[in-house]
């Protein structure tokens, strides 16, 4: 019978709508005949996600499955637990205590302590913030509402308040529960960034989280990657009052990760999962997982038993390198250049302090590059020194020296772009961020300075690309030796490993390596 009244109801509107449309302008009937098939379109729509009214075929829609028309009041089915869950152990002490509220919530209540309303996890992209949330309802054995921000939103204004509203009635229901909306910076952005009718759904979920209503026993668990745009009124106490951040795994973290991901395949003696965890720094658990998946399609394609080390590292150079491009022509002029550029690289980040250790060295086309190397570090970095940056720069600046240096100046090519781009971006950085600037000094620049700091921001980055160079060509002509054999290596095996490379520059190593101590970079 309720069915039947809001179905009357919603005809009601659709004929006033109509009307008004009607007498506002005699000459639209084009625009009122498209209104009657858009709302007729739309009543058809809301008759079909009814159910149980008597009509034969009503609600019985092919195109909407069970879930889909009851998604507001139906928990999802979740069997994830904390077992499931690696590489976050910080994120998942912290949530211990909602668990045990959510199994025990009189040991908390006796003593007058109140859990938080609302849970904000934040993190980037494939750290398991999704993940968590679903340990969570699993761990508590409590109905778990998930809905995407996205979800809320539609073409008709007010439809998003009016799903925030079913889904909070229905988790009042099902209470002690838990509400999880990903990616929340979907409806929850700032509101000065919106246009007025857009804003209905995040005032709904206001009220909902902290209005004159309470929800005892329901938390909301939200996640996002910008968590900087969010309105200050979601984040405050007593909505979004604890926020976690999800970080990305360390080397412990991530072999836990593949050892969850290994454990259900047939894996070969020679895999050392430590060995991968050590050389997989950055690495998130969405990471982890695709460079598993890669490797076992790999042994598919090949027939083989079982997944083996050189699957593994084939799938971590997929994924770091590009994939290779095995069948593309390349003359033989341009293979040695880029053996050339390559290797400037190589000799720079072999012999300056403070470079990332290099993983690998190619000429074979990867991805939209010609050729590349690869520098992993040696452990997880939590912060940068000066010393690093400006051994970033003098890498990025070695290819294009070295082809300088052999070919000669009006050989260069653009090879060597991106190379540039890289160095620009990290010497602005250093300049407008870090305050690493004697001119500019210890500031933090803001994203729109006047034009005169523009103006002395640009000749700071300016000089300290033009000194990278200045010390990339003197370093390059003193090992040039290790230049051409290296270059010549390339051009005979393409690809070169970390261990390789030191076996064909050997012979040719000089201590002490440039260090930068002062302005004439002596040596050490």
């Amino acid at each position: 019978m309720n069915n039947f009244m809001n179905l009357l109801i919603v005809w009601d509107k659709l004929l006033a709508l109509n009307s008004l449309c009607y007498f506002a302008d005699t000459h639209c009937h084009c625009a009122i005949f498209c209104f009657r098939v858009m709302g007729a379109a739309a009543l058809q729509k809301y008759i079909g996600s009814l159910g149980g009214i008597g009509a034969s075929g009503v609600g019985s829609s092919s195109s909407y499955s069970p879930k889909e028309m009851n998604k507001d009041i139906m928990p999802e089915k979740n069997v994830k637990t904390f077992k499931d869950v690696k590489g976050c152990d910080d994120a998942k002490k912290e949530l211990e205590e909602v668990v045990e509220y959510l199994k025990n919530p009189s040991k908390f209540t006796r003593l007058g302590g109140k859990l938080p309303k609302g849970i904000l996890l934040t993190g980037a992209p494939g750290t398991g913030k999704t993940l968590l949330a679903k340990a969570i309802a699993g761990e508590a054995g409590v109905p778990f509402f998930y809905r995407a921000g996205s979800e809320f939103e539609e073409m008709f204004v007010g439809v998003g308040a009016r799903r925030v509203r079913s889904l909070f009635q229905a988790a009042k229901k099902k209470a002690p529960c838990i509400v999880f909306i990903d990616e929340i910076d979907a409806v929850g952005s700032t509101r000065k960034q919106w246009e007025g009718h857009t804003k209905k759904t995040l005032h709904q979920l206001l009220v909902e989280m902290d209005g004159f209503e309470q929800n005892e026993g329901i938390i909301v668990m939200a996640a996002t990657n910008l968590p900087d745009i969010l309105d200050p009124a979601l984040t405050r106490p007593g909505r979004f009052d604890r926020h976690i951040v999800v970080l990305s795994p360390d080397v412990r973290g991530r072999q836990e990760i593949l050892e969850l991901y290994l454990q259900d395949k047939p894996v070969a003696n020679d895999v050392d999962i430590n060995a991968i965890a050590r050389s997989t720094p950055g690495f998130n658990g969405a990471d982890l997982a695709n460079l598993v998946n890669i490797a076992a399609i790999k042994a598919a394609v090949e027939g083989a038993d079982k997944l083996t080390a050189a699957q593994l590292e084939f799938a971590k150079d997929r994924i770091i390198m590009g994939t290779e491009r095995k069948s593309m022509f390349i003359s033989n002029e341009s293979r040695k250049l880029t053996a050339y550029h390559e290797s400037g690289h190589a000799i720079v980040a072999l012999n300056t302090q403070g470079a990332n250790p290099i993983h690998k060295a190619t000429i074979l086309p990867r991805g939209s590059a010609l050729g590349m190397v690869t520098q992993l570090p040696s452990q997880d970095e939590t912060s940068i020194s000066k010393k690093q940056l400006l051994a970033r720069l003098d890498v990025c600046m070695g290819g294009r020296v070295a082809e300088e240096l052999i070919f000669g100046e009006d050989n260069v090519t653009t090879g060597a772009r991106n190379d540039l781009h890289t160095a620009t971006e990290l010497a602005q950085y250093m300049v407008s961020n870090c305050g690493m600037s004697d001119a500019i000094g210890p500031v933090h620049v803001k994203e729109r300075p006047s034009v005169e700091m523009q103006s002395r921001i640009d000749a700071e980055v300016v000089k300290l690309l033009r000194e990278a160079y200045g010390r990339v060509k003197r370093l390059l002509k003193k090992h040039e030796k290790q230049l051409h054999a290296l270059a010549n290596a390339l051009l005979e095996h393409e690809t070169l490993t970390a261990d390789e490379i030191n076996k064909v520059v050997h012979p040719y190593q000089e201590e002490p390596q440039f260090s930068f101590q002062d302005e004439e970079f002596a040596l050490t």
